[in-house]
């Protein structure tokens, strides 16, 4: 999985969720002094809290994959993790035992908290634990994959990660080269065709005041 893709599907997630907390997940009925039947119903977010807290997780997630470094990457995933893991847990504490969300849902509306029918569960629950399962497997996958992709700007580390390309030593010539205007592969590095150059050594040559070209 390319990182697109996984910023793409954390970002998708992220919205599906919100979509699957938004709309009515309980329905009941409760009785008042003025009417003898009052319907009760109550959202995703509010029956189950951590729906609409795992989404917004899933979307900072996306972002922060699209933007940050190597380590930051994973940090993202595996909080992406986590937000997928709140939103199956959350959503089948309500799938387990509804009541106390009914019961909320009718005092916040009515004042009662005596339920006069069953509570009924609408099919939104079930698709708040798919998209938390996605996640999870998402995140995971593109954990896994993530390795081989690019980093955010390449242009300051070594290809061995070991440290900042352009750095000098105590003379301020560059560091493994042998005299100025000379890189770590040696002086006829610098004799190679323009289309052969690597725009990183270029870059680097130019910091240094010398023609990358070798003219």
């Amino acid at each position: 999985m390319t990182r697109t893709r996984t910023v793409l599907a954390l970002l998708v997630l992220g919205a599906l969720t919100f979509g699957t907390g938004s709309p009515t997940w309980v329905t009941t009925t409760v009785a008042t002094a003025l009417e003898p039947e009052v319907a009760v119903a109550a959202s995703g977010t509010s029956a189950a809290p951590g729906v609409g807290a795992g989404a917004l997780v899933l979307l900072a997630a996306g972002i922060a994959c699209a933007l940050t470094g190597r380590v930051a990457r994973y940090v993202a995933l595996v909080v992406a993790a986590g937000a997928g893991v709140l939103v199956v847990a959350s959503t089948l504490v309500v799938v387990a035992d509804p009541t106390p969300a009914a019961t909320a849902a009718a005092s916040a509306t009515s004042g009662v908290t005596e339920l006069t029918s069953p509570v009924t569960l609408t099919a939104w629950p079930w698709a708040a634990i798919a998209t938390g399962v996605l996640a999870v497997v998402v995140a995971v996958w593109a954990a896994v994959a993530a390795r081989g992709w690019a980093g955010t700007s390449g242009r300051h580390e070594r290809a061995d990660g070991t440290g900042t390309a352009g750095s000098t030593d105590e003379q301020g010539h560059a560091a493994g080269s042998d005299a100025p205007g000379s890189d770590a592969t040696g002086p006829d590095a610098a004799e190679q065709d323009d289309d052969e150059i690597d725009p990183h050594d270029a870059w680097d040559a130019l910091s240094r005041g010398d023609d990358p070209t070798g003219r």
